[in-house]
């Protein structure tokens, strides 16, 4: 079976590095970046089966112009997006149920930190149909 790869675009460094141990245990390969033009970057040389990205990394919306600019690219509009994110609680606004939305916040799934890591590799499972 082929090994999936995961992008995992945060620029909390703990974070990153828990989550990218957690994957990795279940057997995924793990690539990261700390912004949108690195995950970027990454993407297109990588072709993850999926991407995680945070919200307010550089910016405050850095999570969601990327989201937005992956379902545009023709190379990359086919992985699918989990976005997780604190934002929310940060900002007390319910962003998840703007989540619904494909042309605003275009992604497949919109976790809140923190995320048990079964919440999350439930999510991911669902989404690439392990």
């Amino acid at each position: 079976m082929k090994e999936i790869k995961i992008l995992l675009v945060d620029d909390d460094i703990d974070f990153v590095f828990i989550q990218k141990a957690m994957l990795e245990k279940e057997g995924f390969q793990v690539v990261t970046a700390g912004d949108k033009i690195a995950g970027l970057e990454r993407a297109r040389a990588e072709k993850p089966d999926l991407a995680i990205l945070d919200v307010m990394m550089t910016t405050e919306q850095e999570g969601y112009e990327m989201a937005r600019e992956m379902k545009k690219d023709p190379a990359l509009k086919d992985i699918p997006i989990i976005m997780l994110t604190s934002v929310d609680a940060i900002t007390g606004l319910n962003l998840k149920e703007m989540a619904k939305d494909p042309k605003w916040l275009p992604v497949e799934a919109y976790l809140e930190k923190p995320v048990q890591p079964q919440q999350l590799l439930g999510e991911i499972k669902k989404l690439l149909n392990l």
